[in-house]
């Protein structure tokens, strides 16, 4: 792509765009998810693998459900928010590779040790995280992103064949979690600081 997009949309994403922790009562769709997921499955992943595997819970009953496996102070603002985003990966993910990546019948061979397996899908999902976040901006959404649960205990209630879930979940682990909706600009801190290039980047 020759052409930059505008200040007004690097804003969204980016120099304006904040960590919300207190929501509006106002419903998020449906719709609103399954454009978010149609729009984040574009972003590059190594041998287009797409390990990420996502749960959306939006329901007071879902929420009841996670709230064992959350730290206190991630508690409230979770159970107020119109949905919560469990962002995983699938372990199998290569399984799919015959379908996802046909140019190179090979590919899922690439993956028979298990450590390559794990270390490539939490890379790439995480990848495909933030691409999530970007995408939920773009289509007018706050996001708040969040490590302070339980993994063992997520995987234990969501993605285990008792938890009810197809057999595509099966083999799922938790990376993290991402509040959405539309937040409260008034309950916003201020804007922590962030590390100059100078700081972070070298040019060699």
């Amino acid at each position: 792509m020759s052409t930059s997009i505008g200040n007004e949309a690097l804003d969204v994403l980016f120099r304006q765009a904040r960590t919300h922790n207190a929501w509006l009562d106002r419903p998020v769709s449906d719709d609103i998810l399954r454009q978010l997921y149609e729009l984040m499955k574009f972003g590059p992943t190594s041998a287009n693998s797409s390990p990420a595997r996502i749960l959306f819970l939006r329901t007071p009953e879902a929420k009841q459900r996670l709230l064992p496996a959350l730290s206190p102070t991630n508690a409230d603002k979770t159970m107020q928010a119109p949905v919560t985003a469990v962002l995983a990966h699938d372990l199998e993910f290569f399984e799919e590779l015959p379908r996802l990546f046909p140019n190179n019948p090979s590919a899922r061979d690439w993956f028979k040790a298990p450590q390559h397996a794990e270390t490539t899908a939490f890379r790439n999902a995480s990848l495909q995280g933030g691409y999530f976040i970007l995408a939920a901006r773009a289509l007018g959404l706050d996001c708040g992103p969040m490590s302070g649960f339980d993994n063992a205990k997520v995987d234990a209630e969501f993605f285990t064949a008792s938890a009810g879930n197809p057999p595509a979940f099966h083999h799922v682990k938790s990376n993290f979690l991402c509040n959405l909706g539309y937040g409260d600009p008034s309950k916003l801190f201020p804007r922590n600081p962030r590390l100059t290039f100078e700081e972070a980047c070298r040019l060699l």
